[in-house]
């Protein structure tokens, strides 16, 4: 009886939201139950008469997607009501738009959705109980997004849900748009965007909204993000640690990362691994402490890498001098592969979204094999290239004691880069996204891998120097011990009210 008596009352409430919405045309009612959703989930009815509670999203106002090349898409707003420039991109994920948007690689960037329909099962509450890995969320850099914010400059849809419904929703895509004060479009033809952005590539754009939207900004008024230093904006401004469950002392090893817009599921991936891991800003001089450290990890960032000439000094200081396993993702296999002696280039359009078929070209640990095809999740600008004027497997065209690692099935880009047993290194490099989320998990075990390697390493170590691994707080600096920041958003709609 209790159940059915709940079922009535979240039917009544999704009346009452319905309701609401179609009285009211320029309004993006956002539905919620901050409760009875969740117990709904369970079977088990609330006590309190008024557990179902509902909040309004800012009201949507005419809007217009403007390309700097002179294209305009008419459509209505959401989120955040104000104007935005960025770089317009376009990305093949189906599913995990609350992902995609909190990937800071995505900073600067107006990303527009292929799949028609966004917004249908919400946004989850990031902190709150405990996540898959077994921490406080607040530890673990949360459960389901991948940062504390939203990091995309604007999004663009085909068709908006008012309404969502999910076990874990917190609130609408829309509110949660409005609170990080993001604004977003919706009604336009994204797939004749798609097709517009694949010919003549990615394309600076400005999402305006309101009064005067449908007049074309001047052209001077589009600005390049990717001139811009990105990686600053979204690193973490302060050294601090995490550990795995057990604390510091039952951590298989320590790993450094350098953070050039780290994904939340890379920390969440090492942890799991059982690796104590201490987070640095972009510019860190890791060189000066690196030897308290078992392995270093470059994680993924947004723009472009030739923006952090400091942090390609670092890696390629580090490379040439230290001989541990070294991992690198996305931002942080460009920063590799140019520290190694390539080249990195614009892409036309980038890969973004999560069906990427990458081709193995060497095995590594368990999770790789030489000729396999991976589904990857992808979300990157640039690539790394050959030596200029050099042919694939010609000599030249490939750097002495490295060789190919991936390449992309669809246009042949090299995916990933890894040094040769002959170099005497351990360095392994992967352009997409082996921790997913969202996303294929066919690479997730390479992080097992590279803890095992960094493990093996550390065992090698004690054997030869024939003494026990001395504690992290013996090792690591104290002012890389710190805990972890976590950050909340402001309410940007208290702002708007």
């Amino acid at each position: 009886m209790a159940s059915h008596a709940l079922l009535k009352r979240v039917s009544a409430a999704a009346a009452r939201c319905s309701s609401s919405s179609s009285s009211s045309s320029s309004s993006s009612a956002s539905c919620f139950s901050t409760s009875a959703h969740r117990l709904y989930a369970a079977g088990v009815a609330p006590v309190a008469q008024d557990a179902i509670t509902w909040t309004q999203a800012p009201p949507s106002q005419p809007a217009t997607l403007h390309l700097k090349t002179g294209q305009k898409f008419p459509g209505r707003s959401f989120g955040a009501p104000r104007s935005i420039f960025g770089e317009t991109v376009f990305t093949t994920s189906i599913t995990s738009y609350t992902e995609s948007l909190t990937d800071p690689s995505y900073q600067g960037q107006l990303l527009a959705f292929t799949q028609p329909m966004m917004g249908n099962y919400g946004v989850p509450d990031n902190f709150s109980g405990r996540s898959p890995a077994g921490h406080p969320k607040d530890v673990d850099v949360g459960a389901f997004l991948e940062s504390n914010r939203l990091q995309a400059a604007g999004i663009i849809v085909s068709n908006l849900s008012e309404r969502f419904s999910h076990y874990e929703a917190r609130e609408s895509l829309s509110t949660w748009a409005a609170r990080h004060n993001v604004p977003g479009i919706s009604g336009i033809d994204t797939r004749a965007l798609t097709t517009l952005l694949r010919d003549q590539g990615s394309t600076l754009g400005a999402i305006v909204v309101g009064e005067g939207h449908d007049q074309t900004p001047s052209p001077d008024a589009f600005v390049d993000p990717m001139a811009e230093n990105l990686i600053a904006r979204v690193s973490t401004s302060q050294p601090y640690t995490i550990h795995p469950v057990g604390g510091a002392s039952a951590a298989r090893v320590h790993i450094a990362l350098l953070d050039f817009g780290c994904k939340a599921n890379i920390l969440r991936s090492l942890l799991r691994c059982g690796a104590s891991v201490t987070v640095l800003p972009w510019n860190y001089d890791f060189n000066r402490v690196r030897d308290a450290f078992d392995g270093l990890f470059l994680s993924n960032g947004p723009g472009s890498p030739y923006s952090i000439p400091e942090a390609i000094a670092t890696v390629k200081k580090t490379i040439e001098e230290w001989r541990r396993p070294i991992f690198g993702i996305c931002m942080g296999n460009q920063i590799i592969g140019i520290a190694a002696g390539l080249k990195a280039y614009r892409m036309k359009f980038g890969n973004r979204g999560h069906n990427q078929p990458v081709v193995a070209l060497a095995s590594v640990g368990n999770s790789v094999r030489a000729g396999r095809v991976y589904i990857t999740s992808q979300n990157h600008g640039y690539a790394l290239e050959y030596n200029h004027g050099v042919r694939p497997g010609e000599e030249g065209s490939w750097p002495k004691g490295w060789i190919p690692w991936f390449v992309n099935a669809n246009d042949g880009s090299i995916e990933g880069i890894k040094s040769t047993p002959d170099s005497g290194k351990a360095v392994w490099a992967a352009q997409f996204h082996p921790e997913h989320s969202g996303g294929p998990e066919d690479c997730a075990g390479m992080f097992e891998d590279y803890v095992a390697q960094v493990e093996h390493a550390k065992q090698s170590r004690r054997v030869e120097s024939g003494s026990n691994h001395a504690s992290l707080a013996e090792t690591v600096p104290a002012e890389l011990l710190g805990e972890a920041p976590r950050g909340q958003p402001s309410d940007v709609l208290a702002a708007l009210a």
